[in-house]
């Protein structure tokens, strides 16, 4: 009797073990079955992402970030789990010196093709080895035109004292000096230290006459008529002139930022070959599509951009004016510069 109890409890844990291991196994595929996202606010259309799910069975965690310093920081700290990240061009070009990226195997992104080669091999990732567009842009004014006496078409208009209080300008650092420097007729990537003096203190005497410094909320704002008008992404400017024809979006006389927003894989990412998949996903022809008319904001494919008459006369750019236009470049040793620019006008 004892040595039949001993067969069975051997035959019972045997038995357990392999329960134990199947269901382990088990989880661990569940567990490892996903895509970990870290993206802009309002920046995508979920119902896309339980598309991909649904046709992949791989679920996609999606949070998201404010500015691309926030999320920088978030990452450069630790303890995050993220695969894929969509951080703007000098942000890509930071990331790439600090060797935080993954480079990308465009083989396994059959959908490559539908990237438009104009948008590709820019200044930031001059091989696109590490980053795939997901939208492009410029950074422009909106105004509402029953608010507003006469026409916006300068930087230096957001000066004017007659649009005292009915101004909004974007809470960052970047955009907001970019503003003040084209203003006066520097470029936006300035490292003259005198140059930066001036847009400082351009920015804190405006600071006294301006409503706020937002972001996302500069929509809700402008829409409830607080503000008359807006330092302003294109695609949150085309969110807003298909809302309501009272509207006008310019690009001032004196220049702007074109800018790309693009997805990369961090280098520390546990599930790349899921990351490469929804990269593959989100740059099929009828996703971009999708993602377009969603956010407003320009993909990197002209054939769909002309799908929506609006996103495409608002990102219509004329060649004498594309020479007025930069791109962001990282700061590299320079950043602690326009950081303490940054606080002193936030803090006077």
């Amino acid at each position: 009797m004892v040595y039949y109890m001993t067969k069975k409890n051997i035959f019972l844990n045997v038995l357990f073990s392999f329960c134990m291991i199947f269901l382990l196994s088990s989880c661990s595929k569940r567990e490892g079955n996903v895509v970990n996202m870290y993206n802009w606010g309002e920046y995508i259309d979920k119902e896309v992402l339980d598309e991909f799910t649904r046709e992949t069975g791989i679920k996609v965690n999606y949070e998201t970030f404010v500015t691309n310093e926030d999320m920088y920081l978030k990452i450069k700290q630790g303890g995050s789990n993220y695969d894929i990240v969509v951080p703007s061009d000098y942000m890509i070009e930071k990331m790439i010196k600090e060797d935080m990226l993954e480079p990308i195997d465009k083989n396994k992104l059959s959908n490559y093709k539908n990237i438009d080669t104009k948008f590709l091999n820019k200044s930031y990732d001059p091989e696109s080895k590490y980053s795939i567009p997901l939208y492009w842009g410029t950074l422009g004014i909106l105004y509402n035109k029953n608010l507003v006496d006469g026409e916006i078409t300068s930087w230096a208009d957001l000066w004017n004292e007659k649009h005292k209080d009915k101004i909004i300008m974007l809470d960052s650092s970047r955009d907001s000096l970019a503003a003040a420097l084209l203003k006066n007729g520097f470029s936006m990537n300035s490292r003259n230290k005198e140059e930066l003096e001036i847009a400082k203190k351009d920015l804190i005497k405006q600071k006294k006459s301006i409503l706020a410094y937002l972001v996302d909320e500069a929509k809700d704002n402008m829409l409830a008529e607080n503000a008359a008008i807006a330092v302003m992404y294109s695609g949150d400017a085309t969110e807003l002139l298909n809302a309501d024809k009272k509207f006008k979006y310019i690009k001032p006389k004196e220049g702007t930022n074109l800018w790309f927003d693009s997805m990369v894989i961090l280098k520390n990412s546990k599930n790349k070959e899921n990351a490469h998949k929804l990269i593959d996903f989100l740059i099929r022809k009828d996703i971009l599509s999708k993602n377009m008319n969603y956010t407003y904001y320009a993909v990197p494919n002209q054939e769909v951009i002309n799908e929506n008459e609006l996103v495409k006369s608002v990102t219509k750019i004329d060649d004498e004016y594309f020479k007025k236009m930069e791109v962001f470049k990282d700061p590299s040793d320079f950043l602690k510069e326009y950081d303490n620019i940054w606080t002193d006008v936030k803090a006077d």
